[in-house]
C-alpha cells in the first residue's frame, strides 16, 4: 500500500504573543487576489507554534512548519528566526 507524501508548508510571520508556556502566536501575511473584483489585498491569519524552549519574543520574525497536531489548537512548529 503506497502512502501519499505531502510536503508541510512554511510560513513566515511576525510573534504576537509568547505568554504561553512552549506555544508562541504569530501573525502571517498574505497577499491575495479578491476572487470577484481582482484587486489585491493583504490578509493576516494568527497562528499558534509550538517553541520548546521559549526563546521567541514578541515582534521577532519566524519561520513556522506545519506538523502534527500537538494539541486543540497547535499544528505548527517554529523552525526558527528568518534569515537564519
Amino acid at each position: 500500500m503506497e502512502t501519499k507524501k505531502t510536503t508541510a508548508r512554511k510560513l513566515e510571520g511576525v510573534v504576537t504573543s509568547d505568554k504561553m508556556t512552549k506555544t508562541v502566536t504569530v501573525r502571517v501575511n498574505q497577499f491575495v487576489k479578491h476572487p470577484k473584483y481582482g484587486k489585491y489585498q493583504n490578509v493576516s491569519k494568527k497562528y499558534k507554534a509550538h517553541d520548546e524552549e521559549g526563546t521567541y519574543k514578541i515582534g521577532d520574525e519566524v519561520i513556522i512548519v506545519e506538523c502534527r497536531p500537538i494539541s486543540k489548537d497547535k499544528h505548527f512548529k517554529v523552525l526558527g528566526k528568518k534569515g537564519k
